[in-house]
């Protein structure tokens, strides 16, 4: 009790020189606050008792709390609800991946085995061609070497018979040709 009362003394004790000074001591200024504040309280608050004062603060204290909390649980409560909705919607776009992942390779596998098929059919066509134009060529080269054959024959056998041939075997053979053909022109008319 003395320092309270040394504290009211020292409040009204001024530092000589005219200056002002500040009262380091924590204890005794946070005493004389409270007291300042209690003081104020019970002049101005005459018919209302200071612990009823308090316990109104204290309630409104545990109002705004229990307010705060509530509030606080139908945030997560509502974050929650959200939380599921999109896990939910992210196991639904999930699925679709996988199906879109299995349908594209079932896709991938069909067109793969179309091309494949193609490949084939293309191969099957061209080696077709080949054989075609392999045996056009062998027919064209029998034609040549059957041509040439008979030219070689036909020069031979003309050779001969100029050589065993004098001018009126020769003449004969010719008129007697020319009436072969002249006959054989009256029989198709």
């Amino acid at each position: 009790m003395k320092n309270v009362t040394d504290s009211f003394v020292s409040l009204g004790h001024r530092p000589s020189a005219g200056s002002l000074g500040f009262n380091t001591d924590i204890l005794s200024t946070n005493l004389i606050n409270l007291s300042i504040v209690l003081g104020v309280l019970i002049f101005f608050g005459k018919g209302v008792c200071a612990s009823c004062l308090l316990t109104d603060l204290l309630d409104n204290r545990k109002q705004r709390i229990l307010n705060t909390i509530r509030n606080s649980e139908e945030l997560r409560g509502g974050a929650i609800e959200q939380l599921e909705k999109a896990r939910a919607r992210f196991r639904k776009v999930e699925m679709e991946a996988d199906q879109f992942r299995v349908n594209g390779y079932s896709e991938i596998e069909r067109e793969k085995l179309n091309l494949i098929n193609s490949t084939y059919k293309t191969l099957e066509q061209l080696e077709n061609y080949k054989n075609e134009t392999i045996q056009f060529e062998q027919q064209r080269t029998i034609n040549q070497v059957r041509q040439r054959v008979f030219q070689q024959a036909l020069q031979g056998a003309l050779g001969t018979l100029n050589s065993c041939l004098n001018n009126e075997l020769h003449l004969r053979t010719i008129s007697a040709n020319i009436g072969m053909l002249g006959s054989m022109k009256e029989i198709t008319n």
